[in-house]
């Protein structure tokens, strides 16, 4: 598992002796493979707030369907509150380019190649919320063929590519 500290917020409530200070942690989780999740844990500690985080990513975390297990099969979009992501898939070599809170996902999930774009709000949490959004809009060609019936390589085969490339293509697809 691959957990990745986001934010560290540092909150106060003031009582009849002065101040408590209080932790609250974002954290995001992943296996490399295509499966990640966030979590927000508070705690009076850093440590147990982290370790709190932890456990609820992992129990939130969600499947993408990668292509080629590097990037992601079609662009998306998503927004939470007034942040607003933009997800697009990338040729091999380009790296994960993303600001803070977004490559933390990326990175976690096991994407090699991305062109993202934030927009709205640099709030962490927002940022990452709407991220995936985005990502648990991902669909893959296989499963896009599996509900309307029909084979990878006849999706594929739209927009006047051959059907010998569509095949090769079809078979190269492993989610």
């Amino acid at each position: 598992m691959i957990e990745k500290l986001v934010h560290i917020n540092r909150v106060s409530k003031t009582v009849k002796g002065g101040k408590r200070f209080g932790f609250a942690a974002l954290v995001v989780v992943g296996d490399g493979q295509g499966r990640a999740g966030f979590g927000h844990g508070k705690a009076r500690e850093v440590p147990e707030a982290i370790s709190k985080a932890t456990a609820a990513a992992k129990k939130k975390m969600i499947r993408v369907p990668l292509k080629e297990g590097r990037t992601l099969h079609h662009d998306g979009k998503g927004h939470f509150g007034a942040g607003k992501v933009t997800l697009r898939s990338a040729p091999q070599g380009t790296g994960i380019i993303a600001g803070g809170p977004m490559r933390a996902v990326f990175e976690s999930l096991g994407v090699a190649d991305v062109v993202t774009k934030s927009n709205g709000t640099s709030n962490p949490y927002n940022m990452i919320r709407a991220t995936f959004e985005a990502l648990g809009e991902q669909t893959s060609p296989k499963s896009v063929a599996a509900r309307r019936g029909k084979k990878v390589a006849d999706l594929l085969g739209r927009g006047g590519a051959s059907a010998a490339v569509a095949e090769v293509e079809a078979a190269a697809i492993t989610e």
